[in-house]
């Protein structure tokens, strides 16, 4: 079962910033698509170890959320991917003639 992520979510004077942390992935795994004002961000985990756990209380992915965002930030749209964070900037817009998209995702250098 997908594990809900916890964001941060914070106004630029050109953007909206959704930050989020998604250890054990990689910027590969991390599908991020943008419809309207929803922005979608999902990852599937790569194979876990088999571990003999004595106490196991947080789980890596597979990852999800849909959040919604304010009205005007319909813009362009990218992400980054580091150090198991995943940061998305989408610009302020109207969004104009543009259905649902895929918003790409970058490494970020170590």
């Amino acid at each position: 079962m997908a594990q809900r992520l916890p964001v941060n979510v914070y106004e630029t004077e050109q953007a909206i910033v959704v930050v989020t942390p998604m250890p054990a992935v990689m910027a590969e795994d991390v599908h991020v698509t943008l419809d309207g004002r929803t922005l979608s961000i999902r990852a599937d985990c790569r194979t876990a170890a088999e571990k003999d756990y004595v106490l196991h209380e947080w789980h890596y992915g597979p990852y999800e959320r849909d959040l919604e965002l304010p009205e005007g930030y319909l813009g362009r749209a990218e992400g980054s991917f580091g150090n198991g964070q995943l940061a998305l900037r989408v610009e302020k817009g109207d969004g104009s003639g543009s259905g649902p998209r895929e918003v790409p995702v970058t490494a970020r250098a170590a």
